[in-house]
């Protein structure tokens, strides 16, 4: 029998775990024809969501938990789960239940028709308008300057992926993916599947500013070095603009000697300009910088302090 794996992260779900293991399960019972396994990566919950998990995986030996020492991440511990599972497909998902589990029946209908990636797309969502756009906007934007072709708009990483997709994941020996990224850079055939995503159902999102700008970054830097290249335009162009207002001011000046006056105003106001610019640059460099660090440490993805049902 062919395996299917499931994979998904967890931190603070201990109402969400179970509707979510129970939905995932009734669809996948609707494929006898297949064998199936649960990975859940916890990310150090704090909440029950451990004592969930262990009560989960007594019951059903096919639910495999694996115990982070710490909380890796929203990227790291993730991505080892997936690159744990065994299956000859594996479907990675959220835990939240945003992403509906019943979408999975037709991830598995496209993979027996051949296609070796099936990618859940957002068609809508009823999360807050205002959130919507800018995700749309940042998408929009990365496609245009992304040196990868054909970057997926509203894709979140939800999707079903072949043996061969995952055993072509692991040559990247990424320590810190952008994982949608890597989906188009890979190719394979695709399928898409569009879907609206849902509430919260329980709880609160963990995602803050801080987690949404450290993704768009990571996505930025990995597929695109226009923002370098910006600095060296930027450059030229402010430099051309500033020896326009000087040939200016020295023309002036020199027919209207004694009653031009060039005062500090427009030299303070240019002074910060031209410094909020190089601060901007700088930071863009850093996060390249730290890219590259975070590549030449490599460190484990994450602590495992115990794992469960893998025999």
């Amino acid at each position: 029998m062919k395996l299917i794996s499931i994979t998904t992260s967890c931190y603070n779900e201990e109402e969400n775990l179970p509707e979510f293991y129970a939905r995932v399960k009734a669809v996948l019972e609707k494929f006898p024809q297949y064998d199936y396994e649960f990975i859940v990566a916890d990310n150090c919950s704090t909440d029950g969501s451990r004592d969930v998990l262990r009560r989960l995986a007594a019951e059903d030996p096919k639910f495999r938990v694996i115990l982070n020492a710490n909380n890796f991440g929203h990227i790291r511990s993730p991505f080892n789960a997936f690159l744990s599972a065994k299956g000859d497909a594996v479907i990675t998902m959220c835990s939240d239940l945003q992403e509906p589990p019943e979408v999975l029946e037709e991830f598995i209908r496209k993979w027996e028709e051949g296609f070796e990636v099936v990618v859940g797309v957002r068609s809508g969502t009823k999360e807050n308008f205002i959130m919507a756009s800018l995700r749309a906007l940042y998408y929009s934007v990365l496609a245009h300057i992304s040196e990868t072709k054909d970057l997926l708009s509203g894709f979140t990483g939800f999707g079903l992926y072949s043996r061969k997709f995952c055993d072509a994941i692991r040559q990247f020996h990424e320590p810190y993916p952008y994982f949608r990224g890597l989906v188009s850079e890979i190719g394979l055939k695709r399928a898409e599947v569009h879907f609206v995503q849902d509430r919260r159902k329980h709880g609160r999102t963990k995602n803050n500013f801080f987690t949404l700008y450290d993704m768009a970054m990571t996505g930025l830097v990995n597929h695109s070095k226009l923002p370098l290249r910006m600095a060296v335009y930027f450059g030229f162009f402010t430099g051309f603009i500033s020896f326009l207002i000087a040939m200016t001011y020295l023309v002036l000046k020199l027919i209207y000697w004694e009653r031009f006056s060039l005062g500090m105003a427009p030299i303070m106001i240019g002074m910060f300009f031209l410094a909020s610019v190089q601060l901007i640059f700088i930071g863009i460099i850093g996060e390249y910088i730290g890219a590259i660090w975070t590549q030449v440490k490599d460190r484990p993805l994450v602590i495992e302090e115990e794992k469960i049902n893998f025999d």
